[in-house]
């Protein structure tokens, strides 16, 4: 991962604004959280709370106070193996799906880890060196990273919740908005050679460039996202159980998963229940669907006569469209009715996850961000109510393997014209 190194010059001030702002936002995440609570690892995919609040800070102590500030001292050089994830050229690591066995150090620790590497992090950005624009960038770069983070905090934390029996709520419920059902229309979008990608001077990630030329055929593009009610016509239409709408794969592993409907979904007294953030609620129907898979998505787009847009033709369709939405700023933390392409949830596209032409892969450690996780995955665009809004940009892809379901995944639908 990158920033574009074109980018404006910010002052420190400005950036350590940022880093506060973002910091305090994982601060505000984890407030209503007990440490048992933030112990919980429920499958390989997710990571406990407490592990989050540590690699993001193990991030900005790896990549610039350990890079940048030779006198620099951790308060403990273990925690580099356990709080590592992925970065091989950084060095061993812990296993990935043993997190939730890390007891220790405990949570006042990593509190008091947190605060000794924003402290030094501060100082350096205030310290007047001749290298303070890089290390600014590079804090920009760790905010964003922790970004990823606090939504992943939120959906790795309402998975594990999901085992508990009690159902506990994270945040106090709220009711739904009474609504009426929106029809579902599409806009003719004309296509042409266009230019894909990021440009400009602001932050993006490596995978967001080079920008480039894309021909998209003529296509259109529903003005909503696939809702509950949607989905429940579909199951109702025995959809899952029907292999010829399915890929071969997808319809393996909903065999062998045994999925009959979205993640956290079950029937009581004859109508359809969803956990979430908010604990148990009465599926919403007119709420976009989300936590299905990219094998569930293709086969509803199939049952529907329709198909899952390209990436491209998502990014063309809204690359002028304010982005403003359901965010995980807004705090409902879970899709509500109504909505345009911004927020709520994570749409599927049919593209893979993979370079943009002359595509190159950042030296060091730090490369190992996007490029090595090119392939076998989808690209999904438009952000979650999950997601936190100064993250987005029209050009923003996330990406994750077409079996998975526990983000905030949804769906919208494209046809050729």
């Amino acid at each position: 991962m990158k920033i574009q190194q074109n980018a404006p010059h910010q002052t420190s001030s400005e950036i350590t604004a940022l880093f506060q702002r973002t910091r305090a936002r994982t601060d505000m995440l984890v407030a209503p959280l007990s440490a048992e609570d933030m112990m919980l690892q429920s499958m390989s995919d997710a990571s406990p709370a407490k592990w989050h609040l540590a690699h993001t800070t193990w991030f900005f102590e790896q990549f610039i106070l350990r890079e940048r500030l030779p006198e620099y001292q951790s308060p403990d050089d273990r925690f580099a193996f356990l709080f590592n994830s992925y970065y091989v050229q950084a060095g061993p690591r812990h296993a990935r799906d043993k997190r939730g066995l890390i007891s220790q150090p405990d949570l006042p620790a990593v509190n008091a880890y947190r605060a000794h590497v924003e402290d030094s992090l501060q100082a350096l950005l205030q310290s007047g060196r001749d290298d303070t624009d890089d290390i600014a960038k590079l804090v920009e770069l760790g905010c964003h990273h922790e970004m990823q983070h606090q939504e992943l905090l939120v959906t790795d934390l309402l998975h594990g919740l999901s085992y508990n029996p009690l159902l506990p709520a994270y945040r106090d419920p709220e009711p739904m908005p009474v609504t009426q059902e929106e029809p579902l229309t599409f806009t003719k979008h004309d296509g042409g050679l266009v230019d894909i990608g990021h440009a400009g001077t602001d932050f993006a990630y490596d995978c967001e460039t080079p920008r480039h030329q894309n021909y998209v055929a003529p296509f259109q593009l529903a003005d909503r996202a696939v809702t509950n009610r949607d989905w429940i016509a579909f199951m109702d239409d025995d959809g899952y159980d029907a292999p010829s709408l399915w890929l071969m794969d997808g319809f393996a592993a909903r065999q062998r998963e045994e999925w009959m409907h979205p993640l956290y979904w079950w029937q009581q007294d004859g109508s359809w229940w969803s956990y979430t953030l908010r604990g148990p609620q009465p599926v919403n129907l007119d709420a976009p669907v989300v936590h299905v898979s990219y094998y569930e998505a293709e086969a509803f787009a199939r049952w529907a006569g329709a198909r899952l847009p390209r990436e491209a033709e998502q990014e063309l369709a809204t690359r002028d469209t304010p982005i403003n939405g359901n965010f995980l700023d807004d705090g409902a933390l879970r899709p509500l009715p109504g909505g345009g392409f911004w927020g709520n949830v994570w749409e599927w596209t049919a593209s893979p996850f993979s370079p943009y032409p002359g595509f190159k892969t950042p030296q060091g450690a730090i490369g190992e961000y996007n490029g090595k996780f090119m392939v076998n995955q989808f690209v999904l665009r438009g952000g979650s109510c999950a997601t936190p809004r100064e993250q987005m940009r029209p050009t923003y892809r996330t990406f994750f393997y077409p079996h998975q379901r526990w983000q905030m995944l949804g769906l919208r639908l494209a046809k050729d014209v």
